[in-house]
């Protein structure tokens, strides 16, 4: 499976060069960027063995002392660290040599290795140090840059006109050039900058070579200025609603592991807006849509996608309305015979037989808000009731609803009061616009944990009134003084969450111990730990209530 980034992000070379509380120098070899994936520090006279590659090697050269370090010592040894795959050298200066040795330089210029110096009051430790924090920040950058496109597409798969909403948000992402093509070549949707014909051309041959199934294929041509341009081809799994085999053709300046995750979720996409549709086949695309918006990978959906196409040859690609989709349903009864899967949503008919059944249209968000919503089954799925999952996203409105077991999760477009619905205990989160789905699912979990504490079939996150008493802080403020509060609990996520589902069920211990899924006695003890750490009588009405408000504004 292709993780969204590599294990390890690399560091270009530059940038320890260019922190200047090391004072690294480079005193030799190659002078253009190199990827470094880890610092590593060994005084053996032979580094292949220690090496997986990519590393900057730190030697003090304890190994040489200077009376030994003749020309062709050096020069064995830089030999062998470019063998082991090294992406540069860093040499110590102390305790053993006085400056980087001039055979060594003379090694390195020869063999094509980035030769460091390290300075005497710069520690090993600190340069790794250096490395670990820029790539720690490098990760977390390709990590939001991946969340945030993932988001931005799963929400332009919401909108009127999907396809090319979808390829507009791919392409301003890659900074490049998105096509959808036919299973002829031809170009069915575009967005981003034209590239020439030749390059069209040789992107459109590129896709042609891919193999049935899930594939992709990647290639590197000459821009119009001497450029490099990187092409890259992906089947889309399933077959196209007039037979055939779509393609998704991407051409970008730049190609990396993270274009690779966001070209993944595009395609994703693109096979629910362009797959065959069928009553069962909507909900195994809703689902994967719900999912890829809350922050699921791809890969994890996938699967979806495969039990969705299954059967679906022939069908219309047309879009059903709701009342169409309740027809189609009550066409086929209770005696279909298609797949179960995990997230589609089912429901059980005559004979324990599984049917399938779902709108297969995506809500357009009012106002660029959504609602998360989490529900947990009660009791069995009546049998017989074949409409209960078109009831389902006619009372929540939404057709957007994953149903895995006896879980759901819904997105409903806007905000607005919610409905109980039979069968089920929901909590649903505040509205949320699409970048801070994140929260909105975590508010919709701590308001279903509390319905089931309760035992009510819905509680629905309010906000604070406006003109209420939060509204006097102002939100800088308020959060400021939350983290001062709060500061005593930092690392310690558990207590933090135990007391605020504490305070938001009145200081109930055994509905606490029922939302946390914990025995009562460590509801008891967390809170205990709580109070001794924030110094503070809980037994205080004024305490638990600036406590609420904390936990609230952070």
């Amino acid at each position: 499976m292709t993780e969204l980034v590599p294990p390890t992000v690399p560091v270009p070379l530059s940038v320890l060069l260019e922190q200047q509380e090391l004072g690294l120098r480079q005193v030799a070899g190659p002078r253009e960027d190199r990827p470094v994936y880890a610092v590593h520090t060994s005084e053996m006279e032979d580094p292949v063995p220690y090496l997986l590659g990519g590393e900057m090697l730190l030697s003090a050269g304890v190994h040489c002392p200077r009376s030994e370090g003749t020309g062709t010592y050096w020069d064995r040894y830089v030999a062998r660290t470019v063998e082991a795959g090294a992406a540069a050298l860093g040499f110590g200066i102390a305790p053993v040599h006085d400056a980087v040795p001039r055979a060594l330089v003379e090694a390195c210029e020869q063999h094509g290795l980035p030769l460091v110096e390290v300075p005497r009051e710069t520690t090993f430790t600190a340069v790794a140090r250096a490395m670990w924090q820029a790539a720690a920040a490098r990760r977390h950058h390709e990590l939001r840059r991946m969340t945030e496109a993932q988001q931005a597409l799963a929400g332009a798969a919401a909108r009127s006109h999907p396809v090319p909403a979808v390829l507009r948000q791919l392409a301003q992402h890659l900074s490049g050039w998105a096509v959808l093509l036919g299973p002829d070549g031809a170009e069915l949707s575009a967005a981003g900058t034209r590239p020439e014909a030749a390059v069209r051309t040789a992107l459109t041959a590129l896709a042609a070579r891919l193999r049935p199934g899930p594939s992709s294929a990647a290639d590197t041509v000459g821009g119009p200025e001497g450029e490099l341009l990187h092409l890259s081809a992906y089947g889309l799994p399933g077959p196209a609603p007039s037979g055939g085999r779509l393609a998704l053709g991407v051409c970008a300046a730049r190609r990396d592991a993270v274009d690779g995750a966001i070209a993944g979720v595009a395609v994703v996409l693109l096979s629910l807006l362009t797959g065959p549709r069928t009553a069962g086949a909507g909900a195994g695309r809703s689902a994967a849509l719900v999912r890829l918006m809350l922050g699921a990978e791809p890969e994890s959906v996938a699967p979806l996608l495969v039990a969705s196409g299954q059967g679906a040859a022939g069908e219309s690609g047309a879009r059903p309305d709701a009342a169409a989709s309740r027809r189609e349903a009550g066409r086929r009864g209770e005696g279909s015979s298609a797949a179960r899967r995990p997230g589609a949503v089912h429901a059980r008919g005559a004979g324990d037989q599984p049917v399938v059944r779902g709108p297969a249209e995506s809500p357009a968000p009012t106002g660029g808000m959504w609602t998360v919503v989490r529900g947990r089954r009660r009791g069995r799925a009546r049998a017989g009731e074949a409409m209960w999952a078109a009831e389902l996203a006619a009372g929540l409105g939404t057709t957007l609803i994953d149903v895995d077991g006896d879980e759901l999760r819904a997105l409903v477009p806007g905000g607005g009061p919610m409905a109980a619905q039979t069968g089920w205990t929901l909590g649903a989160g505040p509205p949320v616009p699409a970048g801070e789905l994140a929260r909105g699912d975590a508010e919709a979990d701590r308001a279903l944990r509390r319905a089931l504490a309760e035992r009510v079939p819905l509680v629905q996150h309010r906000g604070g009134a406006a003109g209420g008493v939060a509204s006097l802080v102002r939100p800088a403020e308020a959060r400021a003084l939350a983290r001062t509060r709060l500061a005593p609990l930092d690392g310690a996520p558990a207590l933090a969450e135990t007391l605020r589902t504490w305070l938001s069920l009145h200081g109930s211990w055994d509905r606490t111990a029922v939302a946390l899924g914990v025995h009562r006695n460590t509801v008891r003890q967390r809170i205990a730990r709580a109070a001794e750490l924030l110094d503070t009588d809980l037994g205080d009405p004024d305490v638990r209530m600036d406590l609420w408000f904390a936990l609230k504004w952070l």
